[in-house]
């Protein structure tokens, strides 16, 4: 299963943001991009086994909306 994922740089946080749109509140971080995708991926995983765990069945399309620069948009 691929999911596209938004990195944006956070100037306050001074690092990177990953968020899953298609994964309502899948969302990481990292203070270096190679960190953030490592991070993404983990709380890609944790997002899919409790969704396992709960019988919930639901992939959820959405818009993103977020703040900061877009740096690009990958899948997992």
């Amino acid at each position: 299963m691929k999911f596209q994922v938004i990195f944006t740089f956070d100037e306050e946080y001074n690092g990177y943001v990953a968020e899953v749109p298609r994964l309502p509140g899948c969302v990481s971080q990292g203070k270096t991009m190679d960190e953030a995708i490592a991070n993404v991926k983990d709380a890609i995983q944790g997002y899919l086994y409790v969704q396992e765990k709960h019988q919930i069945n639901e992939l959820k399309r959405r818009q993103s909306h977020s703040l900061g620069k877009l740096l690009s948009k990958w899948e997992f």
